[in-house]
């Protein structure tokens, strides 16, 4: 299976495009971004998981990132609420379980390159934010490796960014508010792919959350 697998192509997926597939586990729908395989694939997916579904135990060939957007994800290493993102490098395994809220997260899987082994969980909505590059602009950085930068930006109502191009991609999840640049508006839920020197001028005049990660996707 290949959905969005050439990586020199700019894609957008807004909330009105998404189209829910079941997975093999009862309760767990799933709407793919990307990916590159089948059952085991390259994948960037929204999972939805319907209250008290669980999900089989499984290990991360290729390594695991999410990012939990709704309700509560839990596992038998704890309970991750909304906000928490969450790195299990290549060869972790658990078992997935849901709580009566439900609970929808934002997840990569076998994207990990093999020297990337830091385990982490951050409570995003605990974390102080830093001064960013442009008036307007805070920062949580969430990852850093050679070719491979990941962060939460805030943008304050009005803020806007100088034009930029995109040494190795960027990769956009909008988690609140309405992100834009001259391609168009981004409200929450959107995802954005630019490729490799790819270039945009950005700004947001309602404000916005998103989550980004630059550097991944050089040819």
């Amino acid at each position: 299976m290949k959905i969005n697998a050439d990586f020199s192509q700019r894609v957008v997926v807004r909330p009105e495009d998404y189209a829910w597939v079941n997975s093999p586990a009862a309760g767990v729908d799933r709407m793919m971004l990307d990916r590159i395989g089948d059952e085991v694939a390259r994948a960037t997916t929204i999972v939805r998981f319907a209250p008290n579904s669980q999900f089989k135990a499984h290990t991360h060939g290729g390594g695991e990132e999410f990012l939990v957007l709704e309700g509560v994800f839990s596992d038998e290493s704890g309970d991750f609420p909304t906000g928490s993102y969450v790195r299990n490098p290549i060869g972790t395994a658990h078992t997935p379980h849901i709580g009566p809220e439900g609970c929808t997260i934002l997840v990569k899987l076998h994207q990990f390159d093999k020297d990337d082994t830091e385990q982490k969980v951050i409570d995003t909505r605990a974390m102080p934010f830093q001064v960013g590059s442009a008036p307007g602009l805070t920062v949580l950085p969430l990852h850093s490796v050679p070719g491979e930068n990941v962060a939460l930006v805030r943008w304050a109502p009005g803020t806007r960014f100088s034009s930029h191009a995109h040494w190795g991609g960027e990769e956009i999840f909008v988690i609140e508010g309405v992100f834009q640049d001259e391609h168009g508006r981004y409200p929450a839920g959107t995802w954005i792919r630019s490729p490799h020197l790819s270039r945009h001028d950005p700004w947001s005049q309602e404000g916005c959350l998103i989550y980004v990660k630059t550097g991944h996707l050089q040819p």
